[in-house]
């Protein structure tokens, strides 16, 4: 299941997933994401993994990465919120072949990522 994180600033959008993801979940998430194109021509987009990478089933993986390329000049941020190393080493190598800027975050820094993928700070 994803659910859309309300009282988020609006030049950015996040998703909350929990159990497990398919793909009719993706698509919601894109129809949110057009909407947010749509408004502000760019994608500020956070995404908090409360579930484990290996509850998403391989179609919405596959959907997801459609998602990501589709709307591949409209990306200004990028965050990924989880506890699972693994996901944001891959969030760093995932950063280097994008344009814009993608971070991994760590649950506990969940508000540090809303900062800054709303643009409201930069990190190095």
């Amino acid at each position: 299941m994803i659910e859309k994180i309300k009282e988020l600033p609006e030049n950015m959008i996040g998703f909350k997933t929990a159990g497990h993801v398919v793909k009719g979940d993706v698509d919601f998430v894109k129809s949110e994401v057009r909407l947010l194109i749509d408004e502000t021509s760019k994608l500020n987009y956070l995404l908090f993994f409360d579930n484990s990478p290996t509850d998403f089933a391989l179609g919405a993986w596959l959907h997801e990465s459609l998602l990501s390329i589709k709307n591949i000049t409209k990306w200004t941020r990028a965050a990924i919120v989880t506890d699972c190393q693994r996901m944001i080493n891959f969030t760093k190598v995932f950063n280097t072949i994008m344009p814009g800027e993608f971070k991994g975050f760590k649950k506990e820094d969940y508000m540090l990522a809303i900062d800054w993928t709303s643009e409201k700070i930069d990190l190095d």
